[in-house]
């Protein structure tokens, strides 16, 4: 059997090179004669890579300059905490809009630091499959430190593809999955930020791009090591940092460069997505259950015409090369991850399993 695809929604595949490289490196980095995961952090050689990555972050998202890039523990969930501990004080009201699982423990984190969080809206059902409330049904609060959200929701496979125009307060955004996908403005931003297990590296690491005005607001009783004013006055190593998890994500940075960047990626990544949804909505066995405007790209669920064929779906996929099918816990089903690292050539495989799978079964 050829490599297999892997379309876990995360820890999610990482590219091939990058792997390549860091199996090259991994017994001497550099030449040393040691590991990049032994090497003092403080050392000349991990600094320069260090700023190298985030130099290369900051290019391929265009990141202005009054921002702060951190390399943080504690992966996204770690940011649901950090954020209202940093922007809001413990009476404040913040505005969050409740469009899926992640969105949902994000707002019972937010829940233990803040005296109100407000819910603006949140999920509906409609004829053509589940989408997020309308923004003109939004109950936004004047008053709000911060509106948060989360763009791509991995578990349901829903998406808002258009930055909220219409919030006064500083936005902040979950972007664990979609980070590095596409394009982005991101100036339009308070806070964005993700957890690296998807498109940037290996989990329990995080990235928060934060806006210089909203530094020195942390709550007098917040962590220290999540503090981010702390944080980005010690170039993100007031605790000992992640060493390994900061080199390989560099390594998935110069990757990107090399692919022609986040505008490239994300002609492929809408490549990818239109010919699995393409696929899914031109059969009746099986289904999508997010409405077409409100669909994930990095995150695509489906289900089968008849669920009692699940497990021989998933064991015949894997047969194949094709992992990590297996639909969310909370939800069930199927569930394919396109990240980055995802080449088109394993969606076109997934694709023709899935055509082969119905014309036995359907």
């Amino acid at each position: 059997m050829t490599a297999p695809f892997n379309f876990s929604a995360g820890p999610a595949m990482l590219p091939g090179a990058v792997l390549a490289r860091a199996q090259e490196e991994l017994r001497s980095w550099r030449g040393s004669g040691i590991s990049v995961m032994e090497i003092s952090h403080r050392d000349p050689a991990f600094m320069q890579m260090a700023a190298k990555a985030e130099q290369d972050l900051r290019e391929l998202m265009a990141v202005p300059d009054n921002y702060q890039v951190l390399f943080m523990h504690g992966g996204g969930r770690g940011q649901f905490s950090a954020v209202p501990q940093n922007i809001a004080g413990q009476n404040d009201t913040v505005d969050y809009l409740n469009g899926g699982i992640w969105s949902d423990f994000a707002i019972r984190e937010a829940q233990k630091y803040v005296a109100r969080v407000n819910v603006v809206g949140g999920l509906i059902d409609t004829p053509q499959g589940r989408a997020i409330a309308p923004v003109t049904d939004w109950q936004l609060r004047d008053d709000a430190a911060y509106f948060h959200y989360c763009p791509n929701e991995t578990v349901d496979g829903i998406a808002l593809h258009t930055i909220p125009e219409q919030v006064q307060a500083p936005l902040v955004a979950d972007m664990s999955s979609s980070i590095l996908s596409e394009p982005l403005d991101v100036k339009r931003f308070g806070i964005i930020y993700a957890g690296a297990q998807k498109n940037i590296g290996p989990s329990g690491f995080a990235i928060a791009i934060v806006r210089d005005d909203l530094l020195g607001r942390a709550q007098t009783t917040a962590s220290t090591v999540m503090d981010y004013t702390v944080q980005a006055k010690e170039r993100s190593m007031y605790n000992t940092p992640n060493t390994w998890a900061w080199y390989l994500s560099g390594l998935v940075f110069e990757w990107l460069k090399e692919q022609g960047g986040v505008a490239a990626m994300g002609e492929v990544n809408q490549r990818k997505a239109d010919l699995l949804y393409q696929t899914i909505d031109s059969s009746e066995f099986y289904r999508n259950p997010v409405h077409p405007d409100y669909r994930s790209k990095m995150n695509v669920p489906f289900l089968l015409a008849d669920d009692s064929l699940d497990a021989d779906f998933l064991r015949q996929a894997e047969q194949q090369g094709l992992l990590g099918l297996k639909g969310h816990r909370y939800v069930g089903g199927m569930r394919a991850s396109i990240y980055n690292a995802m080449p088109l050539a394993g969606v076109e495989q997934l694709v023709e399993f899935m055509r082969d799978f119905e014309q036995k079964h359907a």
